[in-house]
């Protein structure tokens, strides 16, 4: 063996188990393995997960916070007055040199795999090359998807249609959409349409943003879930924020949420931006800015979890870290119980790998050999803890090791360390 991870903690088994990897791959997953490995890794009962995935975060905005202003209002509008300034100035190199170090902090925090979602209506496209220049560049250390992403509509302003089928034939992995920023509503679902017919002639899959606001009469997901039923593309479209659901009457919620189940539709909700930029008009009492995560997943709607922002207009904060995303949903979406938490580590693993239609992604014996170890016991002490990746190991080789803070309390001739663990 290549790697022998020893004594790991695996979802849903009691017993710990050594895990072998050869030429990259997962070769045996047995309580013992006696041979001895060219490198050892042991694991001390520390939970081994599938590596993270990141499903929606927009790199080539990453790291621009404060350029070239900050977003005083806090509002969604005011972000995207700030990227419109921001991405008429800024060069290509500068884009891909502040999306590949956003790369590191996700990849540094166990994310191997990620959907980008990247500006398509930039006229010279600075945005498009930056990010799949970054993809290839990168390839043997994360997958990333591209997603041609058309910040300021497809029929809004004269061209920007033709910008995204150029993003395509670039090599963009993802068709996008932004319905409800077009003219009117008309517009908006002749928008979604275009998307689904550009998927169709470049055989791409489809991640639209849609209905991002508290407006209860946006309703682009219906038109988004029609679609896909009636060109047979269930489970190849990704409905992303969708928060306007938050507030739609519950009849029409019911019958919505069961058609996105017949869609096979997946859902995105990005639980910082959510809640940061929505409902900033409400004043008080204030809605939730997220969408309906426990009714979608009652019903059997794949959702998973995105960053959305780190660190630019939409969002100043953030760190790439998918367990504090999955910390902040459990409170805002009122996730605290025993399944809903297992749940939410769903979210952020085999849920993401569901939207992102990843193919072989597991710790299962012949997948490819990527995986994360955590400094955590099992799903609910990773998010209550919002643990740190020991080791994150891609194709079999370590690419990450990460030492956990060590906390000595003082008191009287006493030492205590600190873990925050029973």
């Amino acid at each position: 063996m290549d790697l022998i991870i020893r004594n790991a903690r695996l979802r849903g088994q009691k017993s710990l188990v050594d895990i072998g990897i050869k030429d990259g791959k997962f070769e045996r997953i047995t309580e013992k393995i006696n041979e001895k490995g060219d490198k050892e890794v042991d694991a001390q009962g520390k939970f081994v997960s599938p590596p993270f995935v990141e499903s929606h975060i927009h790199l080539d905005a990453a790291l621009s916070v404060g350029n070239p202003r900050y977003n005083q209002s806090g509002t969604l509008l005011e972000a995207i007055d700030i990227w419109g300034d921001f991405k008429h100035n800024a060069s290509k190199e500068s884009i891909k040199n502040n999306a590949r170090r956003a790369v590191k902090w996700l990849v540094a925090n166990g994310v191997l795999h990620l959907r980008a979602h990247t500006d398509s209506t930039e006229p010279t496209l600075k945005t498009m090359e930056a990010i799949l220049e970054l993809r290839d560049e990168m390839k043997e250390l994360i997958d990333i998807q591209v997603v041609a992403f058309p910040q300021d509509g497809i029929f809004a302003f004269k061209g920007m249609h033709k910008l995204l089928e150029d993003s395509l034939k670039m090599g963009a992995d993802v068709v996008g959409g932004l319905p409800q920023v077009e003219l009117t509503r008309e517009e908006g679902i002749r928008s979604v349409e275009h998307a689904f017919n550009l998927a169709e002639k470049y055989n791409t899959l489809i991640d639209i943003h849609t209905d991002e606001t508290g407006d209860d009469q946006s309703r682009f997901i219906e038109v988004i879930a029609k679609l896909a039923i009636n060109r047979s593309m269930q489970g190849k479209v990704t409905a992303s924020h969708t928060t306007a659901m938050h507030n739609y009457h519950n009849d029409y919620a019911a019958k919505l949420i069961g058609n996105l189940r017949r869609a096979n539709l997946n859902i995105v909700t990005n639980p910082f931006s959510n809640a940061l930029l929505q409902n900033r008009l409400d004043g008080y009492p204030r809605k939730r800015g997220t969408t309906r995560v426990d009714e979608l997943r009652m019903r059997g709607v794949n959702v998973s979890i995105g960053n959305d922002n780190l660190m630019d207009p939409f969002g100043p904060f953030g760190k790439g870290h998918m367990l504090q995303a999955a910390h902040l949903l459990a409170h805002t979406a009122h996730l605290s119980g025993m399944e809903q938490i297992n749940d939410l580590f769903n979210m952020i693993t085999v849920n993401g790998a569901r939207s992102l239609n990843l193919k072989t992604y597991g710790i299962e014996i012949g997948n490819q050999a990527d995986c994360i170890i955590l400094d955590a016991s099992d799903e609910y002490e990773a998010i209550r803890l919002t643990s740190e990746c020991l080791y994150v190991i891609r194709k079999g080789n370590i690419i990450v090791e990460t030492e956990p803070a060590k906390r000595n309390l003082y008191i009287n001739d006493s030492i205590f360390n600190i873990d925050f663990k029973l």
